[in-house]
């Protein structure tokens, strides 16, 4: 398995990795392809693909900050699940991280939910507890999430300038 960087929407696998994004993710946490278009200028910003034997096998859009590596956005091909492939991704990702890893979960109301916090554990992630809200991409409301961290837990404090130096950038890019 190796590792594409996209820089455009007209690169090799956009439209796959873009067809898995709009799969796996609802509307309301989803950018339009408009915006994602705009986000291939920013630096900060990777579009990572996952490609075995030619085969699509998932991706990892991230931003690299001051102080976190923040995974936007994880998905391994509907047909690809359950074989090991999202581990895989997920230990290169973190063998290549530089900084401390963020990523936003759905709190745990549902099997699902609770199985994805469990398979981040696995690879090392811990589960914080603080009050933690996003904006939706559809409208003003607010969506409660939990943050899981790696190698370990973030303190409230750094969790607040997290929030206060990066959602602006990562949230104004859903526009």
């Amino acid at each position: 398995m190796f590792k594409i960087n996209i820089k455009t929407i007209n690169d090799n696998y956009f439209l796959l990795a873009w067809q898995l994004y709009e799969d796996a993710f609802p509307e309301h946490e989803r950018r339009t392809l408009e915006a994602q278009s705009k986000l291939f200028g920013k630096l900060s910003y990777q579009f990572d693909v996952y490609i075995k034997e030619d085969v699509f096998i998932g991706f990892v859009l991230w931003w690299d900050f001051k102080n976190f590596q923040y995974i936007d956005h994880f998905a391994v091909s509907q047909k690809l699940r359950s074989k090991g492939y999202g581990a895989k991704i997920l230990e290169e990702y973190i063998n290549e991280a530089s900084k401390p890893i963020v990523l936003e979960v759905e709190l745990p109301d549902s099997s699902i939910n609770r199985r994805r916090i469990q398979f981040y554990e696995r690879l090392g992630f811990k589960l914080n507890t603080h009050d933690y809200k996003v904006p939706s991409s559809t409208d003003d409301s607010k969506i409660d999430l939990l943050i899981m961290t790696y190698p370990k837990l973030i303190s409230k404090e750094n969790l607040s300038e997290f929030v206060s130096n990066n959602h602006p950038i990562i949230f104004n890019s859903f526009k």
